[in-house]
This record gives C-alpha cells, sequence and structure tokens, in this order.
C-alpha cells in the first residue's frame, strides 16, 4: 500500500510523505508482457531475480520501483517507478525494447495537484473542421 519510508507515520504525515514523493519526480506505470523468450528468462531466474535487476536498473539512472507485482492479464507485470526526467525513462525503454525479450508500455502518473494545476490553465484550441 504504501512505500515503506511511509509506513509508521502518522495518517496526516503520511499523506504530506506521499504527496511530497509524487510532486518531485514523474512517476510511471510500466505495464510489460513477455514474449516466449522472456517467459523462458523468467522461468529460469525466477521473479524476485528479475525484480531486483529492474530495481538495480533504475538505481542506475537515479530512479526507484515504488511497486512491482506480477499478474494476470494482458500485462505480465505491473511496476510504478519514479526516474529524475523523460530522457531516463526513454533510454529504459529503449533498451529493454531492444532486448526483444519484453513488449513495454508505459504510462505517465499525473498526481491529483497536477490536475489541480492543470484545471487552472486556459488553453486556446479549435477543433478540427471549425473555423475561428
Amino acid at each position: 500500500m504504501y512505500p515503506d519510508h511511509v509506513i509508521g507515520l502518522t495518517a496526516r504525515r503520511r499523506r504530506r510523505r506521499v504527496r511530497h514523493v509524487l510532486d518531485r519526480s514523474p512517476h510511471r506505470w510500466r505495464h510489460p508482457s513477455y514474449t516466449t523468450e522472456g517467459i523462458k528468462g523468467l522461468v529460469k531466474d525466477g521473479g524476485s531475480k528479475r525484480r531486483a535487476v529492474v530495481e538495480e536498473t533504475l538505481k542506475g539512472l537515479g530512479g526507484k520501483v515504488e511497486a512491482f507485482y506480477y499478474a494476470f492479464g494482458d500485462a505480465d507485470v505491473v511496476a510504478i517507478f519514479d526516474l529524475p526526467d523523460n530522457a531516463s525513462a526513454t533510454a529504459v525503454a529503449l533498451t529493454v525494447a531492444a532486448t526483444g525479450a519484453v513488449h513495454l508500455k508505459t504510462t505517465v502518473l499525473i498526481s491529483a495537484e497536477e490536475v489541480d494545476q492543470a484545471t487552472k490553465k486556459t488553453v486556446r484550441y479549435r477543433p478540427p473542421g471549425q473555423s475561428s
């Protein structure tokens, strides 16, 4: 539910700490699916070892894993992590995809506070086919 560094805090301090973590670095939700070769590697290495590889990879770029679960369905893994910038996230995605062992889909997560900021911005937009 909460990362280890916020367990044991009061509910109010926990919310504040989580909000602070979410505000300082972009979170991404990765939902990879393994290819046949990827599944063979997972069976050989085991789930914990693969998670450790992901943690070490992100750590090398100044990031960290917030959550990592194996799943049934379209995605074989559900992972939430943060990296300091989009260039680092792109580097990871390109490197992983280039192996051919994993199909990767990434969703950038947006905090409620970021949505609040977005709703206060004025956007000038004209839909296709309508005159200005």
